[in-house]
């Protein structure tokens, strides 16, 4: 079993100015190659950040920028299975080289937070966060540490292939299935509340209409980035999300019962925003860029 364990940690709340990077990497669940770095993210430092991990500018000065250590980046990452934990630190990757207009590393990625969901019933729904989990698997580190980090994401696979038995590869698919493997409902019922973390907490979402993903799934992604989702159109619904082809809809009678009821609480007052699934999806991958 060989994998690489990632993290990084930005200047400010633009994902693309890490400021430091770590990869750490494990073969037959030992740590035996580990390489971090400081970055100058030719950016500004927000102080909440600094506050955060403890970087500032004066840390980088003289330090590499992304592109400059892009090669070393490639040797552990290209063709490699990547894990991180929540996929913040892929996206930010992606970012800081898309910045420098250089290719985009390619590993095989897996969200250690997704695997955690599943692996341990306490925290499916909360609490899946690094330090959580951590401290759930006995596993004691320096938090904010791109390096300490991104070998505490490496444990955490460990200890979930020691938990449950499955391989990588089979995580890889047991990620894409829901949490709870004998709800494989495409519709009906479906609630989660939201993570009090996410950019949208406090919204109110429903789905409606025909998805291109499984409505449980959907649910998944709304309740991730800090929706409450609920089953129906109540005076709490903030938000809509229609099917992209049920959105080009004309007649009144072919939307759903769930689309007119909002249409009709829109006209009495009630602030509820219809978005199509295609944008929605949108609002999830830019999720951090949202807050």
């Amino acid at each position: 079993m060989k994998f690489v364990a990632l993290d990084v940690e930005t200047a400010n709340a633009d994902i693309s100015s890490i400021c430091q990077i770590g990869i750490a990497k494990f073969e037959d669940n030992k740590l035996i190659d580990e390489w971090c770095s400081l970055i100058d993210p030719e950016d500004y430092f927000d102080p909440i950040n600094i506050y955060i991990h403890g970087i500032a500018e004066t840390d980088v000065e003289g330090s590499p920028k992304i592109h400059e250590v892009a090669q070393k980046i490639y040797g552990y990452l290209d063709g490699v299975l990547t894990v991180c934990h929540t996929h913040f630190d892929r996206v930010s990757v992606s970012k800081a080289f898309d910045k420098y207009d250089i290719r985009i590393p390619k590993p095989k990625w897996l969200d250690t937070a997704r695997v955690a969901r599943r692996t341990w019933n306490e925290i499916s729904w909360s609490g899946y966060g690094l330090k959580n989990v951590c401290e759930l698997i006995g596993y004691e580190f320096k938090h904010h540490n791109a390096l300490e980090d991104a070998k505490a994401s490496g444990h955490i696979l460990i200890a979930a292939i020691a938990k449950t038995g499955l391989g990588i590869e089979d995580w890889l698919k047991r990620v894409k299935q829901p949490i709870d493997p004998s709800n494989i409902s495409t519709g009906g019922a479906i609630r989660r509340e939201g993570n009090p973390e996410g950019v949208l907490y406090g919204e109110n979402l429903v789905f409606t209409g025909a998805l291109t993903i499984r409505r449980i799934d959907a649910a998944d992604l709304a309740a991730q980035i800090g929706c409450n989702v609920e089953s129906g159109v109540t005076k709490k619904t903030t938000i809509l999300v229609v099917g992209d082809q049920d959105v080009t809809k004309l007649a009144g009678k072919e939307k759903s019962s769930k689309h007119q009821k909002a249409e009709r609480l829109i006209t009495k007052g009630q602030q509820i925003r219809i978005l199509r699934e295609s944008d929605f999806k949108e609002l999830v991958n830019n999720a951090e860029d949202i807050a």
